[in-house]
């Protein structure tokens, strides 16, 4: 109730318009076929059960709709579903954030607009507990490449990379065109290479 409220005032804050705030996971679907929205934000715990309704719900409407960005928040690390939803990317944007260590407004607010745009917003708790329970290594990939596509998992721009690991953006560029070449991602149109990246990582035992 207390996200259902709130939630709104804070996008308004930014620019954003809510045009439905729901309580449940059905009522959630009915709301997105009514209203079209940009942008989905949901709890992973929803009536009537209060387990993983919200998150089902997400993966129902990126199967029928793949082009819908959408934002979970959560307690937890609902590890298979996460990934099933990390993986339904599609090019749209996708997020994953656990509310309990959301302390910033503002970085906040960049996450929400980093999903509507496309991007992905991964808390680095999702990442390492994903992680733990991934098996088959990148083995290809240096330590630092490793350590360059965890960052990236996080949803971290180039520049913001350089900045974590104090190296330049020419640096952090070049180990990115590795990381690609590596998995075997070259250019294509119709794929959003950064994304698959990450979602080999989340996939294999390997991290820095």
């Amino acid at each position: 109730m207390l996200l259902r409220e709130g939630l709104p005032g804070l996008f308004r804050r930014f620019g954003h318009r809510t045009v439905a705030a729901v309580d449940d996971a059905p009522a959630l679907i009915r709301a997105v076929a009514e209203h079209d929205p940009d942008l989905v934000v949901t709890d992973v715990r929803m009536p009537p059960g209060f387990s993983n309704e919200g998150l089902k719900a997400a993966l129902e409407l990126r199967a029928s709709r793949p082009e819908l960005p959408v934002l979970v928040l959560s307690q937890y690390v609902e590890r298979d579903s996460a990934a099933e939803l990390l993986a339904s990317h599609g090019g749209a944007g996708v997020g994953y954030l656990l509310k309990d260590r959301l302390g910033d407004v503002e970085e906040f607010a960049e996450a929400v607009a980093r999903v509507a745009a496309g991007g992905t917003a991964v808390d680095p708790e999702v990442v390492r507990r994903l992680l733990l329970h991934r098996r088959d290594p990148l083995n290809a990939l240096t330590a630092r490449e490793r350590e360059v596509l965890g960052l990236m998992a996080e949803g971290r721009s180039n520049a913001a990379i350089a900045r974590a690991l104090t190296v330049s953006d020419a640096s952090v560029a070049k180990h990115i065109r590795g990381i690609l070449a590596k998995l075997d991602l070259p250019p294509d149109e119709d794929v959003h290479r950064r994304v698959h990246a990450v979602l080999a990582y989340l996939r294999s035992g390997r991290h820095a």
